[in-house]
């Protein structure tokens, strides 16, 4: 017999459905992909994953002096902080930034957060309306579009020069700008490509912000991991006084310590004109109650400390060989190629489409899954609008990395 609400004797018959809100979220990171590997790994086979870039699987471990500080101040670390973090973590991301010449930034000024993603999260959820526009790379670190979705926007994507060394098309920028658009998001260097933008570039997007009354969230979690004669440039640097800056980082990646989850958010520019912003975001930051505290602990010893990172993006150091030998081993297949990484973790090689007829890429890297057991990340799955790339971590030690970019060369083989 049915209730007033639909239910019988034997349970609800009304089917529990996911938010809408979710309707076009994705993060194929960790998307269908991986319960395919997870599925393979059950029946017991051995998936080398490429996917995400995670340190520690692959034998990087953080610096002892970290560790060891946070193991020194647990005892202090059972109750909650304030909301924006511990004073010290806050003073030494204010320091880290000053002596970079961003003399204005105050400690007031800091968040702490749960890894970088976390405060993606809640800058977005402060700041957009249902409607607003905002502006992000393709190809980008997903996780920006799934956020700016959920928030309630609509991300649009501006497109990145694979022949100008991946940085962003400034021209394609400005024809995407409308009455609703809000923000522009830069991701620099950049995941998944690798690029580490110039000056010039920098500069540009600057400009196109200030022209546009935008304001700027500045992603660069991979500042630190440079090869050869890049050089990062802080956008806040030439944002100056009059376009408002989000800059995003933390110790995931150049202190090897991703599962600490310990993040930052910068924020400058006019802060005058956005009290009503920071407030909300104040608001959402109280609500979260704090980030963890053990990890924060961690900043102050990680920025103020020995940089270790310089051992591994030098020649010789793992980060630097690994990317280039899977720079050139792919470069080495038949109708791939790949720009060379500046920076970051990874490669994203491209396909010729005269050798290779891919129109699902999600599939194909499924098919490579099944037949080689390696683990990749499609393309189009970091918003790029063609399916003819494919990202590849390439924090394998070389040995290992030879034989993964072998095994995908003999699946390619089969394909052309």
């Amino acid at each position: 017999m049915l209730g007033a609400r639909g239910a019988c004797e034997n349970g609800p018959v009304r089917p529990i459905r996911q938010s809408k809100k979710l309707q076009n979220v994705r993060y194929d990171v960790r998307g269908p992909i991986l319960v395919e590997a997870q599925r393979l790994e059950a029946e017991g086979h051995r998936i080398l994953k490429l996917n995400i870039g995670n340190t520690a699987p692959f034998g990087f471990e953080a610096p002892e002096a970290i560790v060891a500080d946070m193991v020194h101040h647990l005892p202090h670390s059972q109750g909650y902080s304030d909301s924006r973090g511990i004073y010290s973590a806050r003073t030494a991301v204010m320091n880290f930034y000053q002596s970079r010449g961003l003399r204005d930034v105050r400690v007031d000024d800091v968040f702490i957060g749960n890894g970088v993603s976390e405060l993606i999260s809640m800058v977005l959820q402060a700041f957009v309306d249902d409607g607003n526009e905002i502006l992000v790379p393709a190809p980008d670190y997903p996780l920006w579009t799934g956020a700016v979705t959920l928030a309630g926007g609509t991300p649009v994507h501006y497109l990145c020069d694979e022949e100008d060394g991946w940085n962003p098309d400034l021209a394609d920028i400005e024809s995407k700008i409308t009455e609703n658009t809000f923000g522009l998001v830069v991701i620099n260097p950049n995941n998944p490509t690798g690029a580490v933008y110039s000056e010039e570039t920098v500069k540009g997007l600057v400009d196109i912000a200030r022209r546009h009354e935008l304001v700027i969230f500045s992603d660069e979690i991979y500042e630190k991991i440079l090869f050869e004669d890049a050089v990062h440039h802080h956008t806040a640097t030439f944002a100056g006084n009059d376009v408002l800056t989000l800059t995003f980082s933390g110790l995931s990646k150049a202190y090897r310590v991703c599962g600490y989850r310990a993040g930052w958010l910068m924020i400058s520019g006019p802060k005058e004109v956005a009290t009503d912003f920071l407030e909300g975001l104040t608001l959402i930051a109280n609500m979260r109650m704090c980030a963890n505290v053990p990890a924060q602990h961690a900043i102050q010893t990680a920025l103020g400390g020995y940089q270790s990172i310089e051992e591994l993006i030098g020649p010789g150091g793992r980060f630097y060989e690994q990317s280039m030998l899977a720079h050139r081993l792919l470069n080495e297949i038949p109708g791939v190629s790949n720009v060379k990484p500046r920076g970051a973790l990874y490669c994203f090689p491209r396909l010729d489409p005269e050798v290779y007829a891919v129109e699902d890429d999600q599939q194909l890297v499924i098919d490579l899954l099944r037949s080689k057991k390696i683990l990749v990340t499609h393309g189009t799955g970091f918003n790029w609008p063609h399916p003819d790339h494919f990202r590849l971590v390439t924090l394998p030690d070389a040995e290992v990395l030879e034989e993964a970019i072998g095994r995908i060369a003999d699946f390619l083989a089969t394909r052309r």
